[in-house]
């Protein structure tokens, strides 16, 4: 599911980049991002949540390197990504690839508990990824590939202190 909301969220970026105004608002019409015309940009909306759990919080706590505590509240349903972009959250770099799994500048590092609760498994295209990253462990996820269940309130993660944008590789 998280493949198909990024997949929409791009194209609707590249209909709007290139001024193609009526095509951003048909595909802006599934939900996921309300075109603004006037700022010639995309707001998002990102409320893809699954049955009754619409619009549960989820609080998130991301550890930077440097120990400060960064916390936001996100979505059931929202990708730590999602929670990254949508709290407006600073960290250099992070998702450059807007989620399309082809970086891995969203890289987390989760305490050994909460990786082994995570509900899904890395796929085989995220682990090609996270053999890119900067200081890999064995609990390290990508963001993007992290879908937020009500499970995960108070999740904390820790933010590399250096990113490596596998695109560039």
């Amino acid at each position: 599911m998280a493949f198909a909301q990024n997949l929409v969220r791009c194209s609707i970026k590249a209909a709007v980049s290139k001024n193609h105004f009526s095509l951003a608002k048909t595909a802006s019409n599934f939900g996921a991002y309300q075109l603004s015309t006037q700022f010639n940009s995309l707001q998002p909306l990102r409320t893809f949540s699954i049955g009754s759990q619409l619009h549960q919080d989820v609080n998130v706590t991301f550890l930077r390197a440097n120990g400060q505590k960064i916390q936001a509240k996100g979505k059931v349903g929202d990708t730590l990504l999602d929670v990254v972009v949508n709290n407006h959250i600073d960290l250099d770099g992070f998702g450059a690839c807007e989620g399309t799994l082809t970086c891995s500048t969203c890289h987390l590092i989760f305490k050994v508990q909460d990786f082994e609760k995570l509900p899904d498994k890395a796929s085989d295209e995220e682990l090609d990824m996270l053999d890119l990253a900067y200081e890999l462990t064995d609990t390290s996820r990508l963001g993007c590939q992290i879908t937020l269940t009500k499970d995960m309130d108070g999740l904390v993660v820790s933010v590399p202190a250096t990113i490596n944008d596998a695109r560039s590789a």
